[in-house]
C-alpha cells in the first residue's frame, strides 16, 4: 500500500517498472515542501526490499520495517546534517557525503534486493560534489536505486538532472487535505479548512500543523511581524532584511518560506482591493486586510508582488541575499499600513 496521498499519476509511471523488479537507476523528486517527497521515496525504498511480491510495499515485512525503523542496512538519506565535529549547521551536501555514498554504492547490498540512496534538498548538493555524482548516474551499479528529491529544481546540477527520470509531485486540493485532516481524528471542521487553505497543497505541512500548534502560532507572529515592518521606517526595513539573510545563509528553504508568506499576504491585499474576498489565504484577518489595502493602490500592490517574486529568482540564483533582501525592502511602498 502507497502512503502517498493524491499522486496516482506518478504510481502509473513507476508502478509497471516496479512490477519488472527493474525500476529507473534514479529519480528526481521534484515538488514543494512537505508535499510528500520523502514519504514516496520511503514508500520506493519498500518497494524494491518488499518481501511480498507486488508494486507497492506491504509495510509489514521485515524488510519494510526495518526501513520505516531507519534500521536498514542497504537505505541511507544523505542531506544538510549537524557536524559531529564541531556542531556547525551545514549549507551544502558536500564531497565527502558523496564519497561515502559512492563507496558504498559500489558494494552489493548486505541485507536485501537494492542499496538505496536518499538526497534530500538534492539542490544544496555542492558542485564538487554533484561532479562527484555524475559518474555513478551515468554507469549506475546493478542493485541501486538513487532518488534525489528537490524542491527548486532549477538548482540542481543539469548534468544530474538530465540523467534521472523526474517525479512531479503534485499540490493536493484544498478539499483533499481537508479530507484528509478530518479522517485522522475529530478536529473541527472550521480548524481542518483553516490548515488545508494554509498549506498551499502540502498534506505534511498541514499534519504537522495540526499536530503542533506552535506552527500556527508562529504564522501568525511573521503575519504581525511583516505588518510592522511595512510600516517601520529604512532602518527597520533594512534590519528586518538582515534577519532573513542570516536564516538564508543556514537554511534556505526556511528564507524562501518567510518570503512566500510575504507573497501571499500581498496577494491577499490585491484580492481585497479586486474584491475577490472569497479566494483569500488569510479570511481571519479580513479586516486588517482591508485597511491595509485602503492605504495602496493596484499598481503599488501589484509592483510588490512583482519585486517580491524578483528576489526569490534572485536568491535561487546565488545573489547576495542581503544586497537582494534590502534591494526589496527599499522597492516597498512609502504608505504606512495602518492597524
Amino acid at each position: 500500500m502507497w502512503r502517498i496521498n493524491g499522486q496516482d499519476h506518478i504510481l502509473k509511471q513507476i508502478e509497471p517498472s516496479l512490477e519488472l523488479g527493474q525500476p529507473a537507476h534514479a529519480y528526481l523528486l521534484v515538488g514543494p515542501p512537505h508535499v510528500g517527497k520523502m514519504t514516496l521515496a520511503l514508500d520506493l525504498a519498500q518497494a524494491v526490499n518488499c518481501s511480498n511480491p507486488s508494486p507497492a510495499p506491504c509495510h509489514e515485512c521485515l524488510q519494510c520495517t526495518r526501513i520505516a525503523d531507519g534500521h536498514h542496512a542497504d537505505v541511507r538519506v544523505v542531506g544538510i546534517s549537524q557536524d559531529d565535529d564541531d556542531g556547525r549547521t551545514r549549507t551544502v551536501i558536500g564531497i565527502d557525503s558523496i564519497k561515502e555514498v559512492l563507496h558504498q554504492v559500489s558494494l552489493k547490498p548486505y541485507e536485501g534486493i537494492f542499496t538505496v540512496i536518499i538526497f534530500n534538498e538534492a539542490e544544496t548538493m555542492s558542485i564538487e560534489a554533484a561532479n562527484a555524482l555524475l559518474k555513478t548516474l551515468e554507469e549506475p551499479p546493478n542493485q541501486v536505486l538513487l532518488l534525489l528529491l528537490t524542491s527548486n529544481e532549477d538548482a540542481v546540477l543539469t548534468t544530474v538532472r538530465s540523467r534521472c527520470r523526474r517525479l512531479n509531485l503534485l499540490p493536493l486540493s484544498k478539499a483533499q487535505i481537508e479530507h484528509q485532516l478530518e479522517s485522522l481524528d475529530k478536529e473541527s471542521s472550521n480548524h481542518s479548512e483553516r490548515l488545508a487553505r494554509l498549506s498551499r497543497g502540502c498534506l505534511g505541512w498541514a499534519i504537522t500543523a495540526r499536530e503542533d500548534p506552535r506552527i500556527l502560532e508562529e504564522h501568525e507572529a511573521q503575519l504581525d511581524h511583516l505588518r510592522e515592518v511595512c510600516q517601520g521606517n529604512l532602518d527597520q526595513k533594512f534590519a528586518y532584511a538582515s534577519e532573513v539573510a542570516t536564516i538564508f545563509s543556514r537554511d534556505r528553504e526556511t528564507a524562501r518560506q518567510i518570503l512566500y508568506l510575504w507573497l501571499r499576504w500581498w496577494r491577499d491585499l490585491l484580492l481585497v482591493k479586486e474584491r475577490a474576498e472569497d479566494y483569500l489565504q488569510y479570511p481571519h484577518r479580513l479586516e486588517s486586510l482591508r485597511s491595509a489595502a485602503s492605504e495602496l493602490s493596484t499598481t503599488e500592490t501589484v509592483s510588490v508582488i512583482k519585486h517580491l517574486q524578483e528576489t526569490l529568482a534572485s536568491l535561487d540564483s546565488n545573489a547576495n541575499p542581503r544586497l537582494a533582501l534590502e534591494a526589496f525592502m527599499v522597492r516597498l511602498p512609502r504608505s504606512h499600513i495602518k492597524r
